[in-house]
């Protein structure tokens, strides 16, 4: 077997570190290629190369192909170098793109890592190139950077204590060292909270909605991609076998996110919830396990990154063609904007699983096995999550491009950002109405076939369902104002709490602090003068505390009598 001379992040990489010194348009064609040739690379890899080295002094593999690192390669390369061409046809700069691709490298470094060292190793500056592309934009994006950052420390955190632990129990931080994923008691459930935080279980997700509508619209196209799918890659390597707990928390994403998402106005937020939910299928999935539930959940995340790139690209032309982000200023844009609204609705009805587009099939697939595992409530709440994800964005679409007249002269997206959106919806096409393509890339065996009346039914009932139920609600749902998220909650409890334990820490040392002051000032005055602190004790007039010579021979002896029982 040949190993690999090179691992695909490092071009990406140094094409992160050129590109600001290079000029815009020479930098972002580097970008392109750099990323682009992720593609065909990972492709002509044969399965099973890798790259062993020492990391931190412990062994390592740099770089390990398989099915689901490949898998996760393939895509990553693709929408990374459409991002890369959407950046520099939307006037992204060049340190914007150069921190993207520095996002782009390391989430690669993450998922072709080869044992948990590597993994976390660049885990961890997948959040600082992440956090760093967030700030870059300066204004309020910098207050969300400090938010996603702290989540992202903490959940990091948590996962190399659950990766220690693993070591501790088996001497090896490889994959290999432990095919059933991480072992012990502690390391899971660690893992589980700090992987949670990446891919968004509910009560950990707040930092998603708040982040990823706050940067330049081109950064958000790189935000919706990398982090969440990879924890998902991660969620696998911590449960190959799956855990059932997880798929629910799964099937609660799929619920929590839609629902979350129908309340929104403002459109990058309501795509961000939805990333919530979506994932949530994939979550499920892998909590599942099984061939055709982990195939389904990674067959989620390849389409996923298309049709949800594909949204925040539609959106993001929004923005930069007439500066609006509530859905509630606009209207009608479709007579204007022709490309951009088939597009975007060729992604809506991707992420809704409509039949004959690419969602329809992963989701399909993780759903059937939700149902042939007798999970009934598992089954019930993935078919929910189906229906409020089309009620999102009949009503995103609704308002943005059919409904009512926008007032301003707008015109459509610009070559490069057409060519970068029509490319992808062509994908969530193709992969819908041809799945042996997709199934081509997945890993294990599995049967599945997505056309067959029942499920097609069932497609046909949910984007049904989703019609009537935005008639009714839509009425109300235009009286509704900013719905609170769970962060309403436990924002006042942790800013409350922290303040309560540095108070209470405070005065704890200060009374300590103080006692120790006085004990001090005692013994000096005690030291100085003995005669008059005995005096005060015993209320006499005055105390000699002088011994003669015998009492002196006395003490002595018994402090050496004493000192004799202690040491025997």
């Amino acid at each position: 077997m040949v190993d690999p001379i090179v691992p695909p992040f490092a071009f990406v990489l140094l094409a992160a570190v050129l590109l600001p010194f290079v000029g815009r348009r020479v930098g972002h064609a580097l970008g392109l290629l750099a990323t682009a040739a992720v593609v065909p690379y990972v492709w002509f890899v044969p399965e099973g190369a890798h790259l062993a080295t020492q990391l931190f002094g412990f062994d390592a593999v740099l770089f390990n192909v398989d099915a689901f690192s490949r898998l996760m390669g393939l895509i990553f390369g693709f929408i990374g170098a459409v991002a890369v061409l959407y950046s520099w046809a939307s006037e992204a700069d060049a340190p914007q793109t150069a921190f993207a691709l520095g996002y782009v490298g390391t989430s690669l470094g993450a998922v072709f890592g080869g044992d948990w060292l590597s993994l976390i190793f660049f885990w961890e500056l997948m959040a600082v190139t992440s956090t760093a592309l967030v700030w870059y934009h300066g204004g309020r994006a910098i207050r969300s950077g400090f938010r996603y950052a702290i989540f992202h420390g903490i959940g990091g955190t948590l996962l190399l204590g659950a990766v220690v632990w693993h070591y501790a129990e088996v001497g090896s931080f490889l994959f290999t060292a432990s095919p059933d994923g991480l072992t012990g008691a502690v390391a899971p459930l660690l893992a589980a909270v700090g992987i949670g935080v990446n891919v968004g279980f509910v009560g950990l997700h707040t930092w998603l909605p708040d982040t990823y509508p706050a940067p330049h619209f081109a950064a958000s196209v790189y935000l919706c991609v990398f982090t969440t799918k990879t924890g998902v890659y991660g969620m696998y390597r911590a449960f190959p076998n799956g855990e059932i707990a997880i798929a629910y928390m799964g099937g609660l994403m799929a619920v929590f996110g839609a629902s979350m998402a129908l309340l929104q106005d403002d459109m990058r937020r309501l795509l961000s919830y939805h990333i919530q939910s979506q994932v949530g299928y994939m979550v499920a999935g892998v909590g599942l396990g099984g061939a055709l539930a982990t195939a389904g959940a990674f067959g989620h995340v390849f389409n996923h990154i298309l049709y949800k790139s594909l949204l925040f690209m539609t959106v993001g032309v929004v923005i930069y063609r007439t500066g609006k982000e509530d859905l509630n200023d606009l209207g009608g844009l479709a007579r204007k904007m022709p490309i951009t609204a088939v597009t975007f609705f060729v992604a809506a009805f991707s992420i809704a699983g409509f039949p004959g587009f690419n969602g329809f099939v992963s989701k399909g697939m993780v759903i059937v096995a939700a149902h042939e595992e007798h999970l009934d409530v598992l089954w019930y709440l993935l078919l929910a999550g189906g229906v409020g994800t089309f009620l999102s964005f009949i009503k995103l679409g609704y308002y943005v491009f059919l409904h009512g007249e926008y007032d301003g002269a707008v015109r459509d997206a610009n070559p490069g950002q057409s060519v970068a959106m029509v490319a992808t919806a062509a994908l969530c096409i193709v992969y819908g109405l041809y799945p042996p393509a997709l199934y081509a890339l997945l890993p294990g065996s599995f049967a599945y076939h997505p056309f067959t009346p029942d499920h097609l039914a069932e497609g046909f009932l949910l984007a049904a369902a989703g019609i009537v139920g935005f008639v009714v609600l839509k009425t109300p749902l235009k009286k509704t104002g900013l719905a609170p998220d769970l962060d309403r909650l436990y924002n006042p409890g942790v800013f409350y709490g922290s303040r309560g334990i540095v108070v209470a820490v405070t005065e704890v040392y200060a009374a300590v602090d103080e006692a120790v002051v006085d004990l001090t000032r005692k013994t000096v005055r005690a030291v100085k003068d003995p005669n008059g602190v005995a005096a005060s004790v015993t209320g006499a007039d005055s105390v000699d505390l002088r011994a003669g010579f015998g009492t002196s021979i006395l003490l002595v002896m018994v402090a050496l009598a004493l000192a004799l029982v202690l040491l025997l």
